[in-house]
């Protein structure tokens, strides 16, 4: 069963204003946009269910393997993306071949939540340029 849409949104937007900082996951101190998933998943799920590795910042990365959409699909619910509603975790895949490596959270049906390198945690219009990069959504489950 998935969390409240309208819990997980005002999770979200409680860490708007965050600054960017790579690996981290601290509300008002600094998170990059996994961090971001991360402190929206303890303030609407509860604890991390496992420590995330370090991982690399290059959204051109390449493999076999889909990592981050498989730890999502792990503890989370897959939905379509062309159905993923208000609330539900986004993977975009930044570069045609390239792995899913960039997550953010609906906010609307055209609206989303991330963190940004240089702006920090922000709300925007979810455009077609991102919306044609979801690769993957997913739904916060009820605790």
């Amino acid at each position: 069963m998935p969390a409240d849409p309208d819990r997980v949104i005002t999770a979200a937007r409680a860490w708007l204003g965050t600054p960017y900082h790579d690996q981290a996951s601290l509300k008002a101190i600094g998170c990059d946009c996994l961090g971001l998933a991360r402190g929206v998943w303890r303030d609407v799920v509860g604890p991390e269910p496992f420590l995330i590795p370090p991982y690399s910042r290059d959204w051109g990365e390449t493999g076999p393997r889909e990592v981050l959409a498989e730890g999502a699909a792990a503890v989370m619910i897959r939905v379509p993306p062309a159905n993923a509603p208000p609330g539900a975790l986004v993977l975009f895949r930044m570069e045609r071949r390239a792995i899913a490596k960039h997550v953010g959270i609906l906010t609307g049906p055209a609206t989303f939540l991330h963190a940004c390198e240089r702006l920090g945690v922000i709300e925007q219009a979810l455009t077609p340029a991102w919306h044609r990069r979801i690769a993957y959504a997913f739904q916060f489950p009820a605790i």
